[in-house]
């Protein structure tokens, strides 16, 4: 049932004051044969029908908790501590979306802060930002950020190949007007992909005058990780060349590897859904930013910072706000109006709740658990796993069938959900899966997924 607030008086007031007879003429500027077009609409449903439409399209689906889930490729299954819901759905932080009041915004701001701050630790940066849509687009933004900080004078940027592919298609999407070439993620050999220390050297060898800045991942698309000692020589060429180092993290691989900002990093940019933030479906998720001090006001999005009022009583401030909501759209940074400030809410009780312990556990869960499942699998007649380097929780495996055949035979006849296809992401890597594991896969599910693509090797016959 629609609430209409205006009663009839009270409409035709309005009515007469702005001029006109009835509420169909303020549409007299819409051409007649389009101002009331007829809407080929079902017919109307009771809320049992809309109840009984609703429960039949959910169970078309597949949650995974229903079935062994091993697919990753940028969303992870993670446990979420019921905390994290029970705090979230509050009514004063449901509906506290955004402080367009600050100073009566007290209790989002000291979230956004909680926020920041905790950001702050994991990366090792100096300054976090509260906050972006997701991982891509705060990617995007980081490297309009690095066009902007080298004064639009260095129109290259080098992308490592092996970031997400999504992300680089944002990035792609961002840029594709300005003056700008975005050089690294494509044109390489499979035989290159497998060598990241190699892809690494490539990339450094193209530094020179016009570059703003080289972008790696850590962990990459494939679940590798890049030593830091390496990195540090990567950063100190890349800021010899004059352009900065941006890394895209896996938060949660930050509780076990060492921070970007140990390792040289200007600015760090992630995917927070890890966080306590579940699949669902693809987002709302959220976009990790930070960055050194040096660099705050080139920074998108809301910085939320700490003082005290004229009684000496601590309070919290928008310190900076350079969207083009607050300042002049030229001197905007970003035009994102969202800052998915729930999404950074359940970031903040997740971290705050697990702790630094906590998350380093689930992390090294992640760990183990993955490189078991490697080990496993290299035993199994048909099957290659190629990541050689460190990885977290993802790695690269050779199969001998087609993955889409694999992945179905998996579905159908155990009940498993396998790994992503790569060749989805690249032709080169046809004919290669990406699984990953996380605190959330037990032993079983992993011993039944091993003993799944064994029986389902070359000879299978199902």
């Amino acid at each position: 049932m629609r609430f209409v607030p205006h009663t009839e008086e009270e409409r035709r007031e309005m009515l007469r004051v702005i001029g006109v007879e009835r509420m169909e003429d303020l549409f007299a500027d819409v051409p007649e044969a389009y101002r009331f077009p007829p809407l080929n609409l079902p017919r109307p449903l009771t809320e049992l029908e809309v109840r009984w439409e609703l429960e039949a399209l959910a169970e078309a689906n597949i949650p995974t908790g229903q079935y062994a889930c091993f697919l990753g490729a940028g969303a992870y299954r993670h446990f979420i501590p019921a905390v994290i819901d029970e705090l979230l759905r509050r009514g004063e932080f449901y509906t506290a979306y955004t402080p367009y009041q600050p100073e009566v915004s007290q209790g989002t701001l000291q979230a956004m802060f909680e926020f920041q701050s905790m950001i702050c630790a994991l990366t090792g940066m100096e300054v976090a930002n509260a906050s972006h849509y997701d991982g891509s687009s705060a990617l995007a933004e980081a490297v309009l950020m690095a066009l902007r900080l080298t004064r639009g004078e260095r129109p290259k940027v080098l992308l490592f190949p092996t970031i997400h592919p999504e992300y680089r298609a944002v990035v792609r999407t961002y840029v594709q007007h300005l003056d700008v070439r975005l050089e690294g993620e494509r044109g390489w050999t499979l035989d290159q992909l497998r060598r990241p220390i190699l892809l690494l050297e490539e990339l450094e060898a193209r530094l020179d005058a016009e570059t703003a800045a080289l972008v790696i991942p850590y962990p990459d698309f494939l679940g590798r990780v890049l030593p830091p000692s390496r990195l540090r020589e990567t950063a100190d060429r890349v800021h010899q060349a004059g352009a900065l180092l941006i890394a895209v993290v896996n938060p949660i691989a930050l509780a076990l590897f060492e921070p970007p900002g140990s390792w040289g990093a200007d600015i760090v940019v992630g995917e927070g859904q890890p966080l306590g933030i579940p699949l669902s479906f693809g987002g709302p998720y959220l976009g990790i930013m930070a960055t050194r001090m040096a660099f705050v006001r080139q920074l998108p999005g809301r910085i939320v910072g700490e003082t005290v009022d004229l009684e000496g009583r601590r309070g919290y401030v928008l310190t900076l706000s350079t969207r083009e909501q607050h300042i002049r759209r030229e001197k905007a940074t970003s035009n994102i109006t969202t800052n998915v400030g729930l999404m950074a809410l359940a970031a903040t009780i997740y971290l705050s709740v697990m702790g630094k312990h906590g998350l380093r556990q689930v992390a090294s869960l992640c760990y183990h658990k993955a490189h078991y499942l490697a080990e496993r699998i290299a035993s199994l007649p048909g099957y290659e796993v190629w990541t050689e380097h460190p990885f977290f929780h993802e790695f690269v495996v050779r199969t001998p069938r087609p993955v889409a055949e694999i992945n179905r035979i998996l579905y159908e006849d155990y009940q498993i959900l396998g790994g992503y296809d790569l060749g989805q992401a690249d032709p080169v890597l046809s004919g290669h899966m990406l699984l990953c594991v996380t605190e959330m896969n037990t032993r079983e599910e992993i011993d039944a997924l091993v003993e799944a693509l064994g029986e389902i090797g070359p000879a299978y016959g199902g």
